[in-house]
């Protein structure tokens, strides 16, 4: 496994092999304003021990269990930030109750007479969905002729609350995304259900480290013609993966399909281009839209 979700502290890590064949646990990446970001542990850091225990050489379920405990009380850890930097010791309160990810305002740009709805959102968790839901209602209320969704450096998280989401700006029957793989049960299309939340244009921004549930939610919207996607191409993530716990108490992560954008198209390892650098007006916007539309219906 390549990664592990500490949902203690917030933190992912990923094994890494020094020079001598033993494992260290470095930070690929962290829960924004979680516990262990708020904290001072940030990307690239190597955690070195865990309760005043030297966990290096130990594997990552190892040191799971070690840092997950009751939510509010603490666990005192040690870090190396980055590669060559100093060693800090931090005491850091465990949560494991799921945070807002979204953040969002009404703001009106300079080239335009309407306003739009900016939403922020750092994950994908078990109540994203939820807020996005409120934050898009406050947002129209409060006058938003357009939404921009900013998924850049959205690493994902859950699957499910990605695929929730997108269903949130589709038209019943449109498709969110494909899973294909050589077992059956993988194999599935994956449509919307109800009638969109939103019908004003959107634009979403993307880039290098936005990725999987992330991805699912991107090109559905582009796909179902919802959205223009704006910033760099994605990280290309589009694999299905299960984890099975051996008998020794170690674990095993298998590949077992893809997923397969509406327009067919295999992301992983090759991203989602986008269709604007820079962020286009909104009349810019809605004449795409409208021709994208044009295009899918013929």
């Amino acid at each position: 496994m390549s990664k592990y979700d500490m949902t203690g502290i917030g933190l992912n890590l990923r094994e890494i092999p020094d020079d001598n064949g033993s494992l260290r646990l470095v930070v690929l990446g962290l829960i924004l304003d979680g516990p262990a970001h708020s904290a001072g542990v940030r990307q690239g850091d190597e955690l070195l021990s865990v309760n005043g225990i030297d966990i290096r050489g130990k594997s990552a379920f190892d040191v799971s269990s070690m840092l997950q405990g009751p939510k509010e009380t603490f666990v005192t850890i040690k870090v190396k930030h980055d590669s060559c930097g100093p060693v800090e010791s931090m005491k850091v309160q465990r949560q494991m109750a799921a945070r807002t990810p979204i953040f969002y305002r009404l703001e009106k740009r300079d080239n335009e007479n309407s306003s739009v709805g900016y939403i922020h959102i750092k994950e994908f968790n078990a109540v994203a969905k939820k807020d996005l839901v409120s934050a898009l209602k406050r947002l129209q209320n409060s006058g938003a002729s357009y939404f921009v969704l900013d998924l850049r450096d959205n690493l994902g998280g859950l699957v499910q609350a990605g695929i929730e989401i997108a269903k949130l700006f589709l038209n019943k029957g449109d498709t969110v995304i494909y899973t294909t793989g050589r077992d059956r049960q993988v194999q599935n299309t994956i449509v919307a259900d109800s009638g969109p939340l939103v019908t004003t244009p959107v634009m979403v921004l993307v880039n290098n480290r936005t990725a999987s549930a992330s991805e699912i939610v991107a090109s559905a919207l582009h796909d179902n013609c919802k959205a223009v996607l704006v910033g760099e191409r994605t990280f290309g993530k589009g694999l299905i993966q299960s984890v099975f716990e051996l008998h020794d108490g170690s674990g095993i992560v298998v590949t077992v399909g893809k997923y397969v954008t509406p327009n067919h198209k295999d992301i992983n390892g090759d991203g989602i281009e986008p269709d604007y650098r820079r962020l286009p007006d909104l009349n810019e916007a809605r004449d795409y839209l409208s021709r994208c539309q044009s295009k899918k219906l013929s």
